[in-house]
């Protein structure tokens, strides 16, 4: 194939397409050494929810390049999907720190040796609760429902988005107002992990955590105000169709698709080392060992 004679619609999409599949790549790659080493079905099968991310983010904005101008319908089914799987890592993502914490998710108890920890609240949350608290029971259940409020005001959101612009009631004050709402319920989730992360530093840091907590944020937080960025550029005519091989109805969501797919190539990349199998390949790797010695 001669690049050279490729237009620009070409180009992209030959761009998009290497990146969706160097992301898918490196995520199967991660996820067959996962596999392999499977000792700690809890806390892997967690994390092979988590890392899926990367690539069902390439592969859902892949599509969004080739139907760019199809259909609208498809594309809000996949949207809905991706969004609800995003809630879904959320919450895995919760039940990981547990499962390391040796905690029960469905329980409220608070281990003695760390029960009575000082936990400092910063602007705004300081205007519904107080600057300091202590871990105990109530608080730990607030921190588990303050994140757990996104898994499911988002896939809600989604699908009251998609029935609005399916009934054609979705005038831009109406997609705004579920910006902010969606904004305040994903700060807030966010917000309550990083306070979990904190109180229980200590034990969590051999595993890696803020390593792991900065793919969840950077995938879902960037990716989430990078749209809205776009969304005003676009409105202000400071991004222009010309620039690109679509018309100015669709140069939004062509960025938008664009830049994912570039960008989950180096979110994968990073999970090589934030969700690492090595963890989890001491036993098996011991009783490798000892079978060689053994023939």
């Amino acid at each position: 194939m001669d690049i050279s004679s490729l237009n620009r619609e070409e180009l992209t999409l030959l761009g998009a397409g290497a990146c969706t599949m160097l992301a898918l790549h490196f995520t199967s790659q991660l996820a067959s050494q996962h596999l392999y080493y499977w000792k700690n079905p809890k806390e892997q099968r967690a994390i092979m929810i988590i890392i899926l991310m990367a690539p069902v983010y390439a592969v859902y904005s892949f599509v969004g390049v080739l139907d760019l101008k199809g259909g609208k319908p498809f594309l809000m089914l996949l949207d809905f999907i991706k969004e609800s799987y995003k809630a879904l890592v959320v919450a895995k993502f919760l039940a990981l720190l547990y499962g390391y914490l040796n905690m029960d998710i469905s329980q409220n108890i608070v281990p003695d040796e760390v029960k009575g920890r000082e936990i400092r609240h910063a602007f705004p949350i300081t205007l519904f609760q107080s600057r300091t608290t202590y871990l105990n029971q109530h608080s730990l259940k607030l921190l588990k429902y303050q994140t757990w409020q996104f898994v499911v005001t988002r896939p809600t959101c989604s699908l009251l988005v998609i029935s609005l612009q399916l009934l054609g009631m979705y005038p831009d004050w109406v997609s705004w107002t579920f910006t902010v709402i969606l904004n305040i319920s994903f700060y807030m989730a966010m917000y309550s992990l990083l306070v979990f992360y904190h109180v229980f530093a200590k034990e969590l840091r051999p595993h890696k955590p803020l390593a792991k907590f900065s793919c969840i944020i950077g995938i879902i937080f960037f990716s989430f105000w990078q749209e809205v960025l776009i969304d005003i550029l676009v409105e202000s005519a400071i991004i222009k169709s010309h620039h690109f091989w679509v018309d100015v109805e669709h140069v939004g969501e062509a960025i938008k698709y664009i830049l994912i797919c570039v960008e989950m190539v180096g979110f994968s990349v990073f999970q090589q080392y934030a969700f690492h199998f090595e963890p989890y390949s001491g036993d098996v790797q011991t009783m490798l060992k000892k079978g060689q010695k053994n023939e």
